[in-house]
């Protein structure tokens, strides 16, 4: 069954201890950040990654030999920021920058294709109390969190700047957030670029994320026959399976590197 119709079909209840019993050492894991590792806050710099988190991808990491990566549209100097001191694979900006497992960068994107939008973007955020303009460069995002009731003014304007433009732009309309960016990549090929390489390479893909964000994500490692979770209990997904919230992706989390210890066991026996 094609995996869109897996997620019209299906509704996944999976308990954190089915999804703790899948794990397995041939994994390679890919986990977008905010909603999924991290709680949304109310601005983007106002998330705090903890020492459990940490200590936690830690752990993972060491059983998969290095193959967990971090799967965002922060840019990879935040993330590193934010996660110090590990510095993990990681793709930014969904995709159109990343930082392979041998520490390449890879950047595809042009950051003048979003100067004709900035100006009026910074006007309405500057205008209104509560909406912020984060520009990341080569793409940019437009946060309505703290006032709600401008979602559809913050949309009427994103859609009348980018008219004319879709066939080079695409607009992901988020939790609060409308972001803008190029068509040139999505989080679903940074995976399987990763997956080209070391140490991911043969190995089967895990993503975990909690947006529409990460529905390309979903579907490519559905395609490649990999795990798919979707974080929060609301919105239809192309994910297989659930987890009620951050706090249950941290309790997996810590589970994963004893289950799968138990399950390479089994592999050598």
């Amino acid at each position: 069954m094609p995996a869109q119709d897996r997620a019209i079909s299906y509704r996944p209840t999976d308990p954190i201890s089915e999804l703790i019993a899948a794990a397995a050492p041939d994994w390679a894991l890919f986990c977008d950040v905010d909603g999924t590792l991290l709680h949304i806050a109310e601005t983007p710099d106002a998330v705090r990654v903890s020492d459990r988190l940490r200590r936690a991808i830690e752990g993972i990491a060491r059983c998969l030999d290095g193959a967990v990566a971090l799967i965002s549209g922060r840019r990879i100097d935040d993330l590193d920021r934010l996660f110090a001191p590990l510095r993990l694979p990681t793709a930014g900006l969904h995709g159109l920058e990343r930082r392979d497992g041998a520490g390449r960068q890879h950047r595809l994107a042009d950051p003048t294709d979003m100067e004709p939008l900035r100006p009026a973007l910074r006007e309405f955020a500057e205008a209104t109390p509560g909406v912020l303009l984060e520009d990341k460069g080569a793409t940019l995002a437009l946060h309505y969190r703290g006032v709600p009731a401008r979602a559809a003014a913050a949309r009427d304007l994103v859609t009348r700047l980018t008219a004319g433009r879709l066939d080079r732009l695409r607009v992901l309309d988020g939790k609060m957030v409308i972001e803008i960016k190029p068509r040139i990549a999505h989080k679903g090929e940074a995976i399987a670029a990763f997956l080209r390489e070391p140490p991911f390479l043969g190995r089967r893909p895990v993503f975990l994320g909690d947006d529409v964000t990460d529905e390309d994500g979903f579907r490519v490692v559905n395609d490649l026959g990999g795990l798919t979770v979707r974080v929060g209990e609301d919105g239809r997904t192309q994910a297989c399976h659930r987890l009620a919230n951050v706090d249950a992706v941290l309790v997996w989390l810590e589970a994963l590197p004893g289950a799968m210890a138990e399950r390479a066991k089994g592999y050598q026996g």
